[in-house]
């Protein structure tokens, strides 16, 4: 008796197991599912452009432009209002013959480089992209000075007394 016991308590680990793996994946398909779809519905029909490479060149600056309202999302992924007005206003632009450069920069200079989802590296935003790489350089040059102060320090070899935490337990 005892051994069937055990017999359906593993049964009933494995089961419960594979059971919230299934859910676990159910969740997570169903999330990108709504992700993919939120972005898809973005748009509407109403926007789009009848011209196909005009609206291929407008979806990807899009893409580029971050939405002021939710800050990380592109106005081509966003559903508010404000987003629909730039990506209408990015068709307007292509549509009166503006390049893809000169609709970005239109939008940018009435917003300001924050806009850009990848800001442009320049005299304002060259400490933005530099920032990482100098940490990186002045962690390291922390390092080599504490290590090189470590190897000079002289070694005490007639200390009798044991280091803390290392002392027998006999």
């Amino acid at each position: 008796m005892r051994n069937g016991s055990k017999h359906l308590a593993a049964t009933l680990v494995r089961a419960t197991t594979s059971l919230c793996a299934l859910c676990s994946l159910w969740l997570k398909a169903s999330l990108a599912a709504l992700a993919f779809s939120a972005a898809a519905l973005a748009i509407s029909p109403d926007e789009q452009l009848d011209d196909p490479e005009l609206e291929a060149r407008a979806r990807a600056i899009s893409k580029e432009l971050r939405c002021i309202i939710c800050q990380s999302q592109s106005i081509d992924e966003s559903n508010v209002s404000l987003a629909q007005d730039l990506r209408l206003l990015v068709r307007e632009r292509l549509v009166a013959g503006d390049t893809d450069e000169e609709v970005v920069d239109y939008i940018v200079d009435r917003y300001g480089d924050y806009v850009r989802l990848s800001p442009a590296v320049g005299g304002r935003t060259l400490l933005l992209w530099g920032a990482p790489a100098l940490f990186l350089l002045l962690g390291a040059g922390v390092v080599y000075l504490v290590v090189r102060q470590a190897a000079r320090a002289p070694l005490d070899e007639d200390d009798d007394e044991p280091l803390p935490g290392t002392e027998s337990r006999a």
